[in-house]
């Protein structure tokens, strides 16, 4: 029922999209006003000490997003096996949708693996966890599995459309979620489809210019636009590295 219901979701986005609230965008990525938000939701609490964070060197910047290893135990513990044993260093970001998300962690070759020789693993799905904006997700693949690529929710901080809350409202979402999508944004159709396993909680500022700057290189080369010079191609993750919140 969730699938059939993100379905129904998923459709009524489109059409949002369809009548102007998509992608497109004046200026650079830095010139997103992105609220700071607090509320109960796990996503934005201040997270202990203990809380396990991932740290990302990216060529524009850093990138820090709180993980959840109890809500999503087999996404959290592929990624920081991976990141540990340096399977992220070096590699770029592979795919920029501005007003959508931020995508890495496939190799060099163009292929995704796991902690686990390869074996992907299901989807983790809790009412704990969004895919709010800057959500760090696990992308599933065509059987519905979880590998090395991940991605930011790069969604732009305006509300859902109004079609989309009515329905959410009418199937007994909790009152705190519509809230939060409602205050921060996100994509609330990818939700008990694929896997929240982190947020992030500073750099969303580095996902907002590289996803627009990126979006915006390939566009220009797509069309064979001169400026596509003056955009780099792609950014690279330099490393990642596993450490707490409180040794921040």
């Amino acid at each position: 029922m969730r699938k059939v219901f993100s379905l129904l979701l998923c459709c009524a986005l489109c059409a949002a999209l369809l009548c102007g609230c998509g992608g497109s965008k004046a200026g650079g990525g830095s010139d997103i006003r992105r609220k700071n938000y607090s509320s109960d939701e796990l996503q934005f609490r201040k997270p202990a000490d203990d809380t396990p964070v991932a740290v990302f060197d990216t060529t524009a910047g850093k990138i820090v997003a709180v993980l959840y290893p109890e809500q999503a135990p087999m996404a959290c513990e592929n990624f920081t096996a991976l990141a540990q044993d340096g399977f992220y260093d070096g590699t770029a970001f592979h795919r920029a949708d501005y007003g959508f998300c931020l995508q890495g962690g496939l190799n060099e070759a163009g292929g995704s693996t796991t902690k686990w020789n390869g074996s992907g693993y299901p989807a983790e799905v809790t009412d704990q966890l969004h895919h709010y904006s800057g959500a760090l997700c696990a992308a599933m693949n065509a059987d519905g599995e979880g590998g090395s690529v991940f991605y930011f929710m790069q969604t732009l901080p305006q509300p859902p459309a109004d079609e989309l809350v009515q329905m959410m409202t009418d199937a007994g979402w909790r009152t705190e979620v519509l809230d939060t999508y409602q205050a921060v944004g996100g994509a609330p159709y990818l939700d008990y489809t694929d896997t929240v396993f982190g947020q992030v909680i500073e750099g969303m500022d580095v996902v907002d210019d590289i996803t627009y700057t990126q979006s915006a290189a390939e566009a220009a080369a797509a069309s064979g636009s001169e400026s596509a010079e003056e955009h780099p191609a792609s950014f690279t993750i330099n490393s990642v590295t596993i450490t707490t919140y409180g040794e921040l």
